[in-house]
């Protein structure tokens, strides 16, 4: 009984899988030449030394451009009309090989490692998630109005968003 009583206690003091880092107080892009993505007419490239998925999920945020915001979009699929936040995502993750399902925004609360990425971050709170790769920003909202994915690469307020990353990246 004693070890019962032991084992009960020790996995209430446990840590969680899923710790939580909170981000600072704003997201900035500041350009850095070989380190962070550069943004040209509208489309986005990532430094030529950046791993295989920062290239991938960086072309399919290109992708996405123009794609108008949709509620629930890019939940039944992937490959949508228009998407939401959390779709858009979640699409980008998956066509970096990154994850095989469409997650909501409170997901992306446990996605992956907690912390800030060297490449790719994900900042998620219930009802929005946005994300950077090669320290561009993509998100669907973040202005006056919701908008479809688009790079944005002024600053965003972010003290109420949870910081995540793809593990490795």
């Amino acid at each position: 009984m004693s070890v019962g009583i032991a084992m009960a206690f020790s996995s209430c003091s446990s840590t969680s899988t899923f710790s939580q880092v909170r981000a600072q107080e704003r997201y900035n892009y500041n350009f850095a030449h070989g380190q962070t993505a550069l943004i040209q007419n509208g489309i986005a490239w990532a430094p030529s030394q950046a791993p295989g998925p920062v290239h991938h999920a960086t072309e399919a945020g290109n992708a996405l451009q123009g794609k108008p915001y949709r509620w629930g979009g890019g939940h039944a699929s992937f490959e949508d009309t228009g998407y939401d936040c959390s779709g858009t995502v979640s699409n980008i993750l998956h066509k970096a090989g990154l994850t095989n399902r469409t997650m909501t925004s409170s997901e992306f609360k446990n996605y992956g490692k907690p912390g800030h990425g060297k490449w790719i971050t994900i900042y998620a709170r219930d009802g929005h998630v946005f994300m950077t790769i090669a320290g561009l920003r993509i998100d669907t909202g973040g202005t006056k109005e919701d908008t479809g994915p688009v790079w944005k690469p002024f600053g965003r307020k972010t003290s109420s968003f949870i910081v995540r990353h793809p593990p490795g990246l």
